[in-house]
């Protein structure tokens, strides 16, 4: 997965001492997000995305719980009847949703074991719903007030629906990269980086965002999300999606 090596390379080369020992229960956290968009005129669309995550740990475990999802509608021009004459339509143009979950035992505050949950389903890509679970290693190679750095990779399994197609399944190797940092007192930045690679396909999943705090609970966060598939049967259908998202965030406490 040549994609994470340049993460593992610059992780390997941390201090050890960045590693908090003591983490407190503070019970479930999460963020809430919701971006809308609505054009009308000349042309109509709207578009809803939204995102929800949740985690909790304490000293010998860590949970984590998301869900996402994006749906858009706009006009459309083409033949829909096969009689040779465009017409306009408004159609839903995107339709998906992914929900995921994991839980980790931890060795010591650096190290753990994690178990993990994925599933998406997406109404315009080559797979009507792919599902995967994985077991795998987990290590924190930096963690202090201001920045997290950690990696997780392990073997599953995944099973997917080509829409029109077979249901294939079969292993997999799974990596995750997660970064996050405080540039400043109300600047976050964060990158994480989810390759699944299999036998039929791999899926590599790489969302950026910077969020801005207005107060303790709302946020301001712009996003940049690319998903690549590199297995397609239509040659119309794009080997990458890409999302570009300005969201208000909640922050539940």
């Amino acid at each position: 997965m040549p994609m994470l090596l340049p993460a593992l390379l610059l992780a390997t080369a941390l201090p050890a001492d960045n590693i908090d020992a003591v983490v407190e229960d503070t019970g479930w956290r999460g963020t809430g997000e919701l971006g809308f968009a609505m054009a009308r005129g000349n042309s109509r669309s709207e578009s809803l995305n939204t995102r929800l995550s949740f985690e909790r740990e304490n000293a010998r475990r860590k949970h984590q719980l998301r869900a996402s999802a994006l749906r858009t509608r706009s006009d459309v021009t083409a033949d829909f009847d096969g009689d040779g004459e465009p017409e306009t339509r408004y159609e839903v143009t995107a339709n998906r949703y992914d929900v995921g979950a994991s839980t980790a035992l931890k060795f010591d505050p650096r190290r753990y074991m994690v178990g993990a949950f994925r599933y998406e389903n997406d109404d315009f890509s080559s797979y009507e719903y792919q599902g995967t679970a994985s077991i795998g290693y987990g290590h924190y190679f930096l963690r202090n007030e201001r920045t997290t750095l950690l990696t997780e990779i392990g073997p599953g399994y995944r099973r997917a629906h080509e829409i029109g197609g077979d249901v294939q399944s079969g292993v997999l190797l799974r990596g995750l990269v997660d970064f996050k940092t405080q540039l400043t007192e109300t600047t976050t930045l964060v990158n994480t980086l989810l390759v699944e690679a299999g036998d039929d396909n791999t899926y590599a999943q790489n969302d950026f965002g910077v969020a801005v705090a207005m107060n303790a609970a709302l946020a301001l966060k712009a996003g940049f999300q690319t998903r690549h598939n590199t297995e397609v049967d239509d040659p119309q259908t794009r080997r990458t999606d890409t999302l570009t998202t300005i969201n208000l965030v909640y922050t539940f406490k």
